[in-house]
């Protein structure tokens, strides 16, 4: 025989102050717990969408990231002649890229930070066909001009269309803006490679790295094959895709990490706080439990009944903080990514997946502060509780 769900939620309405107390504590740390997930998350989402299935990414053979890779200009011409590789009206589709980075002012604060600054080829809207143009125009090749990407443009000061900034003593006017669908490349700065390479004063004949746009998705390992066994190359082939996902891991790794640690300990509190609302209960009920045990409900009735009524306040806790952080959805942040030492823009990603987890974390500190209450309330001699009603 079971206790009637009913008499919990009638339970939980008498004693209304305390539970509150434990609801907010569970809301809190399921908040604190969804809220770091969605930051991991929306990072790794960011550096993920900046790849393509159709391009590949070539570096130097054992080179961790584009910063610390190079590829000679003999070798780039090696590359456009390789099977595989798409070709347009003006040739093969090949991005030679110089990765930089370059001071400038923040909005929020009026303090430098590191912009990814990115010396492409003109036919880069050709390869990464994801990036668009949303205001004035792309750059012209060999002159002094920048696009610059929608989050970028955000962030730092000066980077408005028309306008003239100064980087490495030189001056260059933004002539217009990018939308890279969210992705890393929307908080950067592109430029013509030649001129950027000239005005930080870096070797013309030398990139970091190369972006090749593949004649189909299926045509990788045929490039891969013919440019990592040429002995005039020293490089390492993967799809784009794929490198930029694996420079995603170390900061959501990191990110997940702590947010664990966090709200790991504020679980505690939490669970402390569900154990003196339910064994007050317990002490406040003593007479009901002793009396449902005379008249037939058994331990494992009155056991299960605390459960529910620890696991009711649990769940509206998780409730409760999975709506405050739902609001975070979209909302964009930004942070230094330890890969390039450059500012990132990226946005909360509150997902399904992540609510029904922080509803289950939620849950479990429920059982974690309701077991103990309940198995005291079962064991409660039902002799001396009666001699006091």
């Amino acid at each position: 025989m079971t206790i009637p769900i009913i008499y919990n939620i009638r339970s939980v309405r008498a004693r209304w102050s305390s539970a509150i107390v434990a609801v907010l504590g569970i809301a809190g740390t399921v908040g604190v717990f969804v809220a770091m997930l969605s930051l991991a998350r929306g990072f790794k989402a960011t550096l993920v969408a900046s790849g393509s299935e159709d391009n590949a990414l070539v570096l130097r053979s054992g080179a961790t990231s584009e910063l610390t890779s190079g590829v000679s200009l003999e070798g780039v011409k090696v590359l456009e002649d390789a099977p595989g590789v798409a070709r347009g009206a003006d040739g093969p589709l090949v991005s030679p890229e110089a990765v930089l980075l370059a001071p400038i002012p923040l909005r929020a604060t009026g303090t430098d930070a590191n912009v990814g600054l990115r010396g492409v080829s003109p036919n880069v809207l050709t390869i990464r066909r994801n990036v668009k143009i949303v205001e004035g125009r792309m750059f012209r090749p060999g002159l002094s001009e920048l696009v610059v990407g929608k989050n970028a443009q955000f962030n730092y000061l000066g980077l408005t269309v028309g306008n003239t900034i100064q980087l490495s003593g030189s001056r260059l006017q933004v002539v217009g803006i990018f939308d890279a669908g969210g992705s890393a490349f929307d908080s950067e700065i592109w430029g013509d490679a030649q001129v950027l390479q000239g005005i930080f004063k870096r070797p013309g004949n030398s990139f970091q790295s190369v972006t090749v746009h593949l004649a189909t998705p299926a045509a990788l390992k045929e490039f891969k094959d013919a440019v990592t066994s040429d002995p005039r190359l020293n490089v390492d082939v993967s799809r784009e895709v794929d490198y930029y996902a694996k420079q995603s891991t170390t900061m959501t790794q990191l990110i997940t990490v702590l947010g664990s640690l966090i709200a790991a300990i504020m679980a505690i509190g939490a669970v402390f706080g569900a154990l003196n609302t339910m064994y007050s209960a317990v002490a406040e009920r003593g007479r009901e439990i002793a009396t449902m045990r005379a008249v037939g409900f058994g331990a494992g009735a009155v056991v299960f009944s605390f459960l529910i009524e620890a696991l009711l306040i649990s769940f509206a806790g998780g409730a409760v903080g999975c709506a405050a952080i739902l609001p975070l959805n979209g909302l964009t942040t930004s942070t230094i990514n330890v890969q390039t030492f450059s500012n990132l823009s990226f946005a909360f990603r509150v997902t399904p997946i992540l609510l029904a987890g922080g509803i289950i974390f939620s849950l479990l500190m429920g059982l974690l502060g309701g077991v103990p209450p309940a198995v005291r309330a079962a064991l409660r001699p039902v002799s001396v509780a009666l001699r006091g009603l």
